[in-house]
């Protein structure tokens, strides 16, 4: 396969249209899986989570059910998903089935719990019991990837090999570099590459309904407020910044809209398109400058999010707003040295921000992260840098890159540990 074609098949693979939180909908699609199997609505559920999974589920509100939790996750998987739609497998639940969903569990039939022994950032295995039968479905990897499925201890579906883990193959057949990026974004013929025109549709189609009404904290409404009081600017920045997190606003709250996700993350998704269609918006720039930086962005996160690995105590936020600026660099006339410059100032800058579960502040580090971006941006377009001897920045981008990974993936380990910990025991 060649890199080109390896860069489209990863497009196509990591940003793909997501109904709800991604984490939650993972527990979803596993126990729509594990009720398809059992061949009858579930009687209960016994519902294994990897820790990761538990922290990033627990305070997001479900579409279409008006709750959150995994437990009304499963449940509502359970009795109204369809696992042929992947991230999308509750864009059919009824208003009935939703409250049937959430009889099942105030009735106290779904049990949820951390499986011993199980290290796997991002697991799940559903148990549908009913009629004296079993099924059971299991997600491991990453949030579509179902691997094994059983009717009654007899495995019926099995997708062999599970996915390796992000990190897991050896850096030589890792096709991405922020280099072969910017070539592939800048060179590829328009029409291989404008389906990702749709992210943009998508995700903007979300933040207009986020600035409609009262979401979440409704970031992104107040800034718009704010703007029409005339105590923010109305300049690209704040645009940028306003869209962007009132998009997550209305997807952290369960709005029963799909947006196109990167990488497993539905804000990421967001957060790796809005600022980029913003800037392209105020920049009057055609749909293939749009179409070519939108690559870049995405291709980016991509790129960084695999040194990181799919969950972990590192902010996805701050990849996506980075991979956003590149992005936003490429509109505003920088070539690869600017993104360079760009990719170090938001390591030298917001490296750090931690990732303690979805929830509706998620919009604000969301605004946080674009901001930062486009600061990161403004300054290399002026051929200013941090340095690569500070701190953990380094001259060489992919060694810049491969620090951020493992700052995320090695050094917030027991951070991660410590935020669940914090979580699961709040007085």
């Amino acid at each position: 396969m060649s890199d080109h074609a390896a860069f489209l098949d990863l497009l196509h693979r990591e940003v793909v249209p997501a109904l709800g939180c991604t984490e939650p909908i993972a527990v979803a699609l596993t126990a729509a899986r594990a009720a398809e199997a059992l061949g009858a609505p579930p009687e209960r559920l016994d519902v294994a989570v990897s820790a990761n999974l538990l922290k990033n589920g627990m305070g997001v509100m479900v579409p279409g059910t008006g709750e959150m939790g995994l437990g009304i996750a499963a449940a509502a998987g359970a009795l109204g998903g369809k696992s042929e739609l992947g991230l999308e497998c509750l864009r059919d639940l009824s208003p009935e089935l939703a409250r049937q969903a959430k009889a099942l569990l105030a009735d106290g039939k779904v049990e949820l719990h951390l499986p011993a022994d199980n290290e796997l950032l991002l697991y799940c295995k559903v148990v549908a019991h009913g009629g004296g039968h079993t099924g059971a479905a299991e997600l491991r990897d990453s949030h579509a990837n179902i691997t094994n499925v059983w009717r009654d201890d007899e495995l019926v579906f099995s997708a062999g090999r599970a996915e390796p883990a992000e990190g897991a193959a050896a850096e030589e057949e890792w096709p991405l570099s922020l280099a072969a990026i910017h070539d592939f974004a800048t060179t590829t013929p328009l029409e291989n590459i404008a389906f990702i025109l749709e992210a943009a549709h998508m995700n903007r189609t979300v933040a207009e309904e986020g600035l409609s009404r009262q979401y979440g904290l409704a970031v992104g409404k107040n800034m718009d407020a704010q703007v029409r009081r005339h105590i923010l600017a109305d300049d690209m920045p704040t645009f940028a910044v306003k869209l962007t997190a009132a998009a997550a606003d209305a997807r952290m709250a369960g709005v029963m809209m799909p947006v196109m996700s990167n990488s497993g993350s539905g804000n990421q998704g967001i957060t790796c398109t809005m600022p980029v269609v913003a800037c392209a918006i105020r920049l009057e720039k055609s749909d293939e400058e749009l179409a070519r930086a939108l690559i870049m962005s995405h291709l980016t996160a991509i790129h960084i999010k695999h040194h990181l690995g799919r969950l972990s105590a590192h902010c996805g936020a701050m990849v996506a707003g980075t991979a956003a600026a590149c992005g936003i660099t490429l509109l505003l006339g920088g070539g690869l040295r600017e993104m360079e410059m760009t990719v170090r100032n938001m390591v030298g800058n917001v490296a750090g921000m931690i990732c303690d579960g979805a929830k509706s502040s998620c919009a604000l580090k969301v605004a946080s992260a674009v901001g930062a971006g486009i600061q990161a941006a403004m300054l290399a377009l002026e051929g200013s840098a941090v340095p690569g001897n500070e701190g953990i920045v380094s001259e060489d981008i992919e060694a810049c890159i491969a620090n951020l990974g493992r700052l995320g993936s090695t050094g917030m380990r027991e951070t991660d540990k410590v935020i669940l910990d914090i979580m699961l025991h709040k007085q």
